[in-house]
């Protein structure tokens, strides 16, 4: 999987990071992915809210070893 943009939106609150999200996805390709990583608790369910609204697609979400935080891997459909 190629990267090809990341979004740190550590210490920040709904709906901030999906905002951010959004805002990025719009320069990247279809196809392409980017990372977005999170410690905001709401954001679990809001990411995967937005990616099935802009029908993108989740190719994985990892829950950081901590337990505090995701990681999305995100392609731009």
């Amino acid at each position: 999987m190629d990267i090809i943009d990341e979004l740190d939106t550590t210490g920040l609150l709904c709906p901030l990071p999906v905002l951010k999200l959004r805002k990025r996805i719009k320069n990247i390709n279809q196809g392409e992915v980017i990372k977005i990583f999170t410690d905001d608790p709401a954001a679990e369910l809001d990411i995967p809210h937005y990616c099935n609204e802009t029908n993108n697609k989740i190719l994985k979400k990892i829950q950081e070893k901590d337990n505090i935080g995701f990681t999305f891997y995100i392609m731009k459909c």
